[in-house]
């Protein structure tokens, strides 16, 4: 990597205590970035930002937040211009699944995955705009929001409607919030994973073998890696760090709207 692609950047992310959120905090912070990492989880979130800031390059710190809480956000947002000076990249990565089949859905599950991977990513954007619209323009580039979607917004998935539904919302608040926001100089860009082997996806792993949609634990990535990935072996954290660094970085300033798709060729299947 890059010690200095994101130099100057200072950057907060959601959900970033562990998986991919993590993993873009380090890679963020290894190419110069500075990251508040929010996350409810706030032990393990500053855990990830004692070894950023031991690595000595970017620096990092850790806020507690419920992101379904517009004021969590917004103090989410306060801590990391009151630590770095302002706020240029925000990436909204906190999400959950919990896998039902259509006719079992019921108000607290469609509430609890709304309320996490859609509504909270309006509310961040929301407020993470309303600083970086206070600040003014800056002088050669823009501001950056980038979403985290999924393969779920753009296939249909039986065992999991809900979470289909919140990430077409996610893709949605994409394109919405680029046209919204294009006259404060803020792009809205997004990437969408397929099966990223994180603390999501073991859990979803479990649930769809509770459900009886999968007889075994680990059968959902193998039946997925066999019949719908051109790439035939699930991603990581890794895999994703290269298109987030991306997004945040000078190199995507003449993109906005866009939701790149980082799932082995699942979305062509």
């Amino acid at each position: 990597m890059d010690p200095n692609r994101l130099n100057g950047k200072n950057i907060l992310i959601t959900g970033a205590a562990r998986g991919m959120g993590a993993a873009n905090a380090e890679a963020f912070a290894a190419q110069g970035a500075n990251v508040c990492i929010g996350d409810l989880d706030l032990d393990t979130a500053k855990e990830v930002a004692d070894r950023i800031n031991a690595a000595g390059n970017g620096k990092a710190i850790a806020v507690k937040m419920d992101v379904t809480k517009r004021e969590d956000n917004a103090a989410a947002v306060a801590a990391t211009v009151e630590a770095f000076g302002n706020i240029n990249v925000a990436l909204f990565n906190a999400g959950l699944n919990k896998p039902r089949f259509f006719m079992d859905i019921d108000e607290d599950n469609w509430d609890m995955i709304m309320n996490v991977n859609t509504k909270a990513m309006w509310l961040g954007m929301q407020e993470a705009a309303r600083q970086m619209i206070a600040q003014g323009p800056m002088a050669d580039h823009p501001y950056k929001i980038i979403n985290v979607g999924s393969i779920a917004s753009r296939k249909p998935l039986v065992d999991v409607t809900v979470y289909c539904t919140s990430k077409y919302g996610c893709l949605a608040l994409t394109h919405c919030g680029a046209i919204g926001l294009a006259e404060h100089n803020i792009t809205v860009n997004g990437y969408a994973p397929g099966v990223v082997v994180t603390p999501l996806w073991e859990q979803l792993d479990k649930d769809l073998v509770d459900i009886g949609f999968k007889e075994r634990e680990g059968q959902a990535y193998d039946d997925i890696v066999r019949d719908a990935l051109q790439i035939k072996r699930v991603s990581y954290p890794k895999d994703i760090v290269g298109t987030a660094s991306f997004l945040a970085s000078d190199d995507s300033d003449y993109m906005t709207g866009q939701m790149i798709h980082i799932d082995g060729g699942w979305c062509i299947q």
